[in-house]
């Protein structure tokens, strides 16, 4: 077996997550390919490059010896990359990439951004992980991503991103049935959801380990349901669940959302770019990203 460029992505994004499963999901396979892939790898090279524990992994020592030849690799084709994309880009007329996470923003950003920049060709791709996201920023695939950070649970931002800053702290609110006794309440405590059952979607970077600690830190263990969040609305407005949500969502027929009492989980709001070659993109980018959320708010 070759090493191929794909295979030293696979063994850094084990090493970074720490966690197969996390890594697995990063790369956009499943678990298993994953597992299998680093076991060829490993025969391949005569040694394992990982120890699995209980916890996630670790890399042994001949792991350490590849990943400290493997990254300078990485970067030198992701610059290379990089630069190829955007020669062509310059041949192909103006043009911006936008990736983002879920968010009300998004329809008055666009449209914000094509009555700014009128000849330039606009699009968006969209993701539930915003690490997923910022990585494809680095790799020169996309030229801003607007993603949010929950509390406590930082993102892996590459080197050689610029950051702007839309909201250091967003306090995230919490959907219910319009029927549900706490709904009477126009800010609902931690307390009052105590029996009942939460859904989270944890392919959302940092959403489960988020609640997770909210929830602990108010002495609650709920059952907790995993699914996406299309379904999770559905549920509510069933009664069968109450989930976190963002304050500027629309309540779905039958829900409302509240505030949560003390604001127990938040978000950093953030758009980035690549430093210097798309920093005038992410200027623009940016303020009119500031515009449509303040629009939000009228």
């Amino acid at each position: 077996m070759d090493l191929e460029v794909r295979h030293l992505r696979a063994l850094c994004a084990i090493a970074d997550s720490g966690s197969l499963h996390r890594a697995a999901r990063e790369l956009g396979m499943s678990q298993p390919s994953l597992t299998t892939q680093l076991r060829r790898i490993e025969n391949s090279l005569g040694g394992q490059l990982f120890i699995r524990e209980r916890t996630g992994c670790r890399p042994t020592p001949l792991g350490r010896t590849v990943l400290s030849r493997a990254r300078p690799l990485i970067t030198e084709m992701r610059e290379l990359v990089t630069d190829a994309k955007a020669a062509a880009a310059r041949a192909a007329g103006p043009r911006l990439r936008i990736g983002s996470t879920a968010s009300r923003a998004l329809p008055g950003w666009l449209r914000r951004l094509r009555s700014r920049l009128p000849g330039t060709e606009t699009s968006l791709h969209m993701d539930v992980s915003a690490n997923a996201l910022l990585r494809l920023v680095a790799s020169g695939q996309l030229d801003v991503a607007f993603v949010h950070e929950v509390d406590g649970c930082p993102l892996r931002v590459p080197e050689g991103l610029a950051v702007r800053v839309l909201v250091e702290r967003e306090a995230q609110s919490v959907t219910l049935a319009a029927d549900h006794p706490a709904a009477a309440n126009p800010v609902v405590k931690l307390a009052d959801l105590a029996d009942d059952q939460w859904m989270v979607d944890p392919t959302v970077d940092g959403e489960w380990d988020g609640m997770r600690r909210m929830l602990q830190a108010a002495g609650l263990n709920p059952r907790v349901l995993h699914g996406d969040y299309l379904t999770a609305f559905s549920l509510v407005a069933s009664g069968e669940v109450v989930t976190v949500c963002q304050p500027t969502s629309r309540p779905r027929p039958d829900t409302v959302i509240r505030p949560l009492a003390g604001d127990p989980i938040g978000v950093r709001l953030f758009l980035a770019g690549r430093a210097g070659v798309c920093e005038p993109d992410l200027d623009v980018a940016y303020e009119e990203l500031a515009g449509a959320y303040e629009e939000l708010g009228k």
